[in-house]
């Protein structure tokens, strides 16, 4: 029996699609990943379901929805559900050597041989930030040994950058931007810089004197070219050691980011495209044709199934998530069309999209004072600037209809409840419950530094 396929799965935190030249991104971004798309089938429409970090990896690393993995949230209870077998224990089961860089193993990460740890986070005070380059010095090592072995690996990368804070080496920090970040006649950073939940934080590693939010988007988009070009690092390794072709590499995004969008300042907070379009770029020569570009729905929990049917491993799992690879072979043109969404980590809220329409419904009042329902059409309207809702109230009826059918559906079929409405003290302060009011969640959420920030990801993975 021949060895199965290595697999490398290159998880990037808060990367958008829309800023990866690939995707059509007017800075040329992403050099590196455009060419490694070229020698692979790239996915236009897919949609980071859960929001943020760890249930998208909860959901991409076990093919399954929030309903069976259990996890809505950053600070979610307790870990993975038990009972759902994630993709290192299958593979591990399998004969593969399994190695995770950069993840706990509390959520989607949980079954693998070896984690290792990098320096990925940092602050002004600190200086430039060279995160990818620590994943390197862990990474490359790892690639030396794994290649050399006889047993197939399974290597998983979590990428922190552009993750906040955007603080890219030289000369990515000047790369797309060469104004004055502190020009005293530009106002576009006073909202961003007063919004008290998360002004410390932004404080602790943006320059003092800020006053451009341009500035802010370029640190952004220098921080996609940096990891871009580290990645490309990555890419020799496995070319170096004669095994590309022998492995399935895949880029994904966790989630996206908002920038300076609809309010949710540089942050993944918000059920908004910004977050929730997401790369995924699969290179396997032989199997995944070069140069494909995809462009029907699909979700994180459709990556696990993919993977699988790749290396020709039958787990015997009914899987939420289905194969691409029909797709990829023209035989579907789509997956689910229409997607539920939730986030649990600044706001509590969920939603339902359809190719058309975006319904985001809140469970509780939110720090940004915004309405409690909102409604987008999202073909004349993509950015979501105009909220539909009162205009529309037969659309958000049936929208709602839908998404409350589809919970019960998954409700049914998991014999669980909608774990979005079981979550306690989700936003971190105990005993204090479901925010009552917009007021009360702007004056009890903060986030202060990236020390702190870092606490809140590591302890909760």
């Amino acid at each position: 029996m021949s060895k199965k396929p290595n697999i490398v799965l290159l998880g990037v935190d808060s990367l958008s699609a829309d800023h990866m030249s690939c995707y059509g991104y007017d800075q040329l971004t992403t050099p590196h990943i455009d060419r490694f798309a070229q020698s692979g089938t790239l996915f236009e429409s897919v949609y980071s379901a859960h929001i943020p970090t760890t249930p998208a990896y909860g959901s991409m690393l076990t093919g399954m929805d929030c309903f069976n993995t259990g996890i809505v949230a950053l600070r979610h209870r307790g870990g993975l559900r038990e009972g759902v077998k994630t993709l290192p224990e299958i593979l591990r089961e399998e004969g593969y050597d399994t190695v995770c860089v950069g993840f706990g193993g509390n959520a989607g990460g949980r079954g693998f041989d070896v984690y290792h740890s990098y320096a990925g986070w940092g602050s002004w005070n600190e200086g430039r930030s060279p995160k990818a380059e620590n994943l390197n010095r862990v990474t490359l090592p790892e690639i030396d040994r794994l290649a050399g072995q006889d047993q197939p690996f399974f290597l998983f990368l979590r990428h922190m950058d552009p993750h906040a804070p955007y603080l890219p080496p030289a000369p990515y920090e000047r790369m797309f931007y060469h104004g004055n970040e502190s020009d005293p006649n530009n106002r576009s950073m006073d909202a961003v810089m007063s919004f008290k939940p998360f002004r410390d934080f932004f404080a602790s590693w943006m320059p003092p004197g800020i006053s451009d939010k341009d500035y802010v988007i370029a640190q952004y988009d220098g921080a996609v070219a940096y990891m871009d070009a580290a990645i490309q690092s990555i890419f020799t390794a496995l070319e170096t050691h004669g095994i590309m072709d022998e492995t399935i590499v895949v880029l994904n995004g966790d989630h996206g980011e908002s920038l300076y969008d609809n309010e949710c300042w540089f942050d993944h907070h918000g059920l908004y495209d910004t977050n929730l379009h997401v790369p995924l770029i699969i290179r396997y020569p032989g199997a995944v044709p070069a140069g494909k570009r995809v462009k029907g729905f699909t979700q994180h929990m459709d990556l696990t199934p993919t993977l699988l049917e790749l290396a020709g491993i039958d787990a015997g799992i009914a899987f939420d998530g289905q194969s691409l690879l029909p797709m990829i072979r023209g035989e579907v043109t789509s997956h689910a069309s229409e997607i539920y969404l939730t986030e649990c980590t600044w706001m509590r809220k969920h939603g339902w999209r359809t190719p058309q329409w975006k319904l985001i419904r809140a469970l509780e009042p939110d720090f940004h004072f915004k309405p409690p329902v909102e409604l987008y059409n999202l073909h004349t309207d993509p950015k979501e600037n105009e909220n539909l809702a009162d205009a529309h109230p037969d659309v958000v009826e049936a929208l709602t209809g839908r998404m409350e059918a589809h919970i019960a559906s998954r409700e049914k079929a998991a014999g669980l409840p909608n774990p979005m409405h079981h979550q306690g003290d989700w936003h971190g302060h105990r005993g204090v419950g479901p925010f009552k009011t917009s007021q009360q969640a702007y004056d009890t959420l903060h986030i202060g530094d990236p020390n702190a920030a870092a606490r809140l990801q590591s302890k909760d993975e």
